[in-house]
């Protein structure tokens, strides 16, 4: 049976939920319960990426109802991707619970790298800085001492990085987010590179340290013009650096880049409308 998850693009959910359901036909004839199960799972999950949180939950009861105890994996997979419909649909307290079942099983047996995932959506889901800090030191140990989860280490020195950064522990972040770009340059994924640096940049910016900030994004952004998409996020940096320096006038159509994207983004709308406002403000929109 071919392993879905290598068919996973986080940037593009719409075209992995067609390649997913493409293989449903064959997992349901395959009677592989546990493979259909963890298939399921996923397709729920590339769902509840495009905010498709009601057909997300209804493939996810059709998963439920193929579980049993000895398909453990599937189990644990179910209840992460449960937990992360109800966390991205602003139901962190439904999302709790299934998340640290998911941590639990996967410790009693032995599936680490799942232990992981659900440690580091704990440390997402949490109330408390202090209990999404507890999380995700968790996780990180649980990744350092286990092989088969080392994977998530780039995820967890930024998702601890940003918890240093919501801390005011700048300097900590920075060092953080240094050791998560060696690992994604080792790891070898071009867009994980890119946000590192772009994680990176934004500390800088915030340490005062704003030429060697713009420095990096201008190179970030010749890299979007040649490889990828324009980038939201690095205009909106940009803009801030040049803002920062008293270049208000070159600032402005960084700002009407970043608006032009943003505001087709439903989080950013839905959850960050002050930020739109000021950044559509300092466009001169």
């Amino acid at each position: 049976m071919l392993n879905f998850d290598e068919l996973w693009d986080y940037n593009h959910p719409e075209e992995t939920e067609r390649k997913f359901i493409s293989l449903l036909k064959q997992a349901e004839d395959s009677r592989n319960i546990g493979y259909l199960a963890e298939l399921l799972t996923q397709i729920a999950r590339s769902q509840g990426l495009q905010a498709k949180y009601e057909l997300a939950h209804d493939t996810l009861d059709r998963a439920e109802s193929l579980l049993n105890k000895d398909l453990n994996v599937a189990r644990i997979r179910y209840f992460l991707e449960r937990g992360r419909v109800f966390n991205s649909s602003s139901k962190p307290m439904d999302a709790l619970p299934l998340f640290l079942k998911a941590w639990e099983m996967g410790i009693q047996s032995g599936e680490e790298d799942y232990a992981v995932d659900a440690a580091h959506m704990l440390g997402i889901a949490e109330a408390t800085p202090e209990k999404r800090m507890e999380w995700n030191l968790k996780a990180l140990e649980c990744a350092e001492k286990n092989p088969k989860a080392s994977r998530w280490l780039g995820s967890l020195y930024n998702n601890i990085g940003w918890a240093k950064v919501e801390n005011g522990n700048l300097e900590e972040a920075l060092e953080l987010f240094k050791r998560a770009l060696e690992f994604r340059i080792a790891q070898g994924n071009s867009n994980s590179v890119f946000i590192a640096k772009w994680c990176i940049a934004k500390v800088l910016r915030l340490l005062g340290q704003v030429d060697d900030s713009l420095t990096i994004l201008m190179e970030l952004l010749a890299e979007t013009e040649q490889t990828i998409e324009p980038d939201g996020y690095v205009f909106e940096e940009i803009a801030e650096c040049l803002l920062l320096l008293n270049r208000s006038e070159e600032a402005q159509p960084y700002f009407s880049l970043c608006y032009d994207r943003f505001i087709l983004d439903h989080f950013l709308t839905t959850k960050h409308p002050e930020r739109i406002i000021r950044i559509k403000e300092l466009a001169g929109r």
